[in-house]
């Protein structure tokens, strides 16, 4: 059972992002504010959710939330800046749009920077411990999914509408085959282990 809360009695936005470890693609992060009463049995981690189950939660969080948005940083930056700097700067960009202001900021994870004057705490694994943490894991998830399966069409060999841009052995070999796009991170070790010449165009 997720806690509802941190801190009782304060505006609080839970943070998380999704693709951090992804091959291509951009890094999204979502910021939630839940009302004080919010209860939900079926909310949890995005990952011990089935696809169907976080389509139906997206619904329910964008309509009950007291305020949510998504924070993108593309595969251009991610090389430029790092992945967990574009992780957290996805979650910065997320809090931006919030149209309630939080009073504190719960993030999943063990890193963030400071975001203007909130106070904020890092929980690893907050995902599964709190609902606005779960929430965010979830519309980031979903978006961040939505994303993928427009790039897919796009570029259909590397079959990012089952793999999302993540490190499958099929994408691998797609990559091998047919070098990469434009949507791949260049600074990321694209084809593991067995890292060959690649044209990196």
């Amino acid at each position: 059972m997720l806690l509802p809360y941190y801190q009782e009695g304060v505006v609080e936005a839970g943070c998380d992002e999704a693709g951090r470890g992804c091959l291509a693609g951009p890094v999204y992060a979502a910021a939630v504010v839940l009302p004080p009463n919010f209860s939900n049995d079926l909310l949890n981690d995005s990952k011990q959710l089935t696809e169907r189950k976080r389509y139906q939660l997206r619904e329910v969080i964008e309509r009950e939330a007291l305020a949510w948005a998504v924070g993108i940083v593309d595969n251009q930056e991610i090389d430029e800046i790092n992945i967990l700097r574009a992780s957290i700067l996805a979650m910065h960009r997320a809090v931006d749009q919030l149209t309630v202001r939080p009073q504190a900021l719960i993030i999943d994870g063990n890193r963030f920077y400071r975001y203007r004057d909130l106070p904020h705490t890092t929980i690893v694994k907050g995902d599964g411990k709190y609902m606005s943490i779960a929430a965010a894991s979830i519309l980031a998830k979903t978006y961040r999914d939505d994303h993928m399966l427009r790039l897919h069409e796009e570029y259909p060999a590397y079959h990012w509408d089952k793999n999302k841009g993540y490190p499958a052995k099929v994408h691998r070999e797609a990559i091998r085959q047919y070098g990469t796009t434009p949507y791949h991170r260049k600074s990321f070790n694209l084809l593991g282990s067995t890292q060959l010449e690649i044209d990196f165009g």
